[in-house]
């Protein structure tokens, strides 16, 4: 169940991004464990945001202590949570400084568990090969598709004109005739 069901305009996101970061600064240990997950996943929305102030706002949860010992005590789950999409954005968005921000926050998670940032690391570029690998089938699938689509529009239009020509002198000869 998402903490956040639908993407309100980016101003809303920021001001909800804060309340979070203020309830985070107080929760017990226990309690983050609950909401973890779906928080996470939030936040990881909120990193892929095209608004900068979202993404810039989110990121910022990494620069507060408290929440980065939670994150820390609990990367088990909160690492694949957002790796995904922190190396997606870190190629490819638009703002310059939320890429340095992700960065820095790759940099603590590597530092923070090595060898899961590897596993994730490894898993992330194996997923992307496989999708390219179904992107590439399904293109030439649909290519397949269109020749064969082609092939048979020829064989129509030979099958018409055909009769059309026999027909065609029989006409002319009939017409003829009358």
């Amino acid at each position: 169940l998402p903490l956040c069901p639908y993407s309100p305009p980016h101003p809303t996101q920021v001001m909800f991004l804060g309340e979070m970061e203020e309830i985070l600064d107080v929760i017990e240990p226990s309690q983050f464990v609950k909401i973890q997950e779906p928080l996470f996943k939030q936040v990881a929305r909120c990193v892929s945001s095209p608004h900068f102030q979202v993404a810039e706002r989110a990121l910022y949860f990494w620069n507060n202590e408290y929440i980065l010992s939670l994150i820390e005590d609990n990367c088990h789950t909160v690492l694949p949570a957002v790796f995904g999409t922190l190396y997606q954005v870190s190629k490819e968005h638009w703002n310059q400084t939320i890429v340095s921000l992700i960065y820095n926050v790759l940099k603590t998670f590597m530092e923070m568990n090595g060898k899961l940032f590897d596993e994730l690391t490894a898993s992330y570029k194996l997923e992307k090969q496989q999708e390219q690998q179904k992107a590439q089938e399904r293109q030439e699938l649909w290519q397949g598709l269109e020749e064969l689509r082609l092939r048979r529009l020829q064989g129509t239009q030979g099958a018409k004109e055909a009769p059309l020509q026999r027909l065609t002198p029989q006409v002319a000869t009939s017409g003829g005739q009358s």
